[in-house]
């Protein structure tokens, strides 16, 4: 059975990889982290080495038994693209996505570079979303890698957003998608630096969701802007 997700943008998540280690500000307060370290307390056995990286096999191909179509967040514990993640266990997964066509599958990473180094050696099939993270402005050369990647879908998580991020380029970008930090220590976000996210998009005609405004206490901050409930999704492009 697939693991239900309360992530607003997603229904599934699907995790052979979990942990990760702290690359950029963004990570500061990873959610992941702190989720991992619950569920080794709680004794759940795939997090018996909390969050210090591990391959898990045996969950490799449970996307080919759910045979209900759904979006499925791949790794939302960890980063397909860490460096300690042998190239051919990335492999394994994509030939996995590519078999499982009735789904889709968000792919989300920090580790841009590598992502950019491997791609041409992966099979993009039109089922596989890819997303790089951008948390302010000094990490949208991420969004430079992504446009070089085969993926039919490229997507953006500004989220946590803890800066502005006064101009994007965002040329074959299919969506973007914005959200505040939340939990323990979690960083305000600017009511103006969503807004100028959300007018990027809106003249670059690319769908925006936003996701939470964040904070300690988030279901009660919501999620709307000025009154208005941003969900929208990529556009998808019909066969020729």
């Amino acid at each position: 059975m697939a693991q239900k997700s309360t992530i607003e943008w997603t229904e599934s998540t699907w995790n052979p990889i979990i942990g990760c280690n702290k690359i950029s500000p963004g990570c500061k307060f990873c959610y992941a982290e702190r989720m991992a370290k619950r569920l080794k307390a709680m004794g759940s056995l795939n997090y018996d080495q909390g969050f210090k990286l591990s391959l898990h096999e045996h969950v490799l191909e449970l996307p080919l038994t759910w045979k209900k179509p759904q979006t499925i967040f791949v790794n939302s514990m960890s980063d397909l693209f860490h460096e300690k993640v042998p190239f051919s266990f990335i492999e394994k997964m994509f030939k996995v996505m590519n078999k499982a066509d009735w789904h889709r599958f968000q792919v989300l990473t920090k580790r841009s570079e590598r992502l950019l180094e491997l791609q041409s050696k992966l099979s993009w099939s039109e089922n596989i979303w890819m997303g790089v993270s951008v948390e302010n402005e000094d990490y949208t050369y991420r969004i430079d890698h992504l446009r070089e990647t085969n993926a039919e879908v490229k997507f953006l998580s500004i989220e946590p957003l803890i800066g502005p991020i006064k101009k994007m380029d965002l040329t074959d970008i299919d969506w973007v998608i914005v959200g505040g930090e939340s939990g323990p220590g979690a960083r305000p976000m600017s009511e103006e630096w969503v807004l100028e996210i959300r007018d990027q998009c809106i003249d670059s005609n690319v769908p925006f969701f936003f996701k939470q405004w964040g904070g300690v206490r988030k279901k009660k901050a919501g999620r709307l802007i000025q009154g208005r409930a941003w969900s929208e999704m990529p556009i998808l492009r019909k066969a020729s």
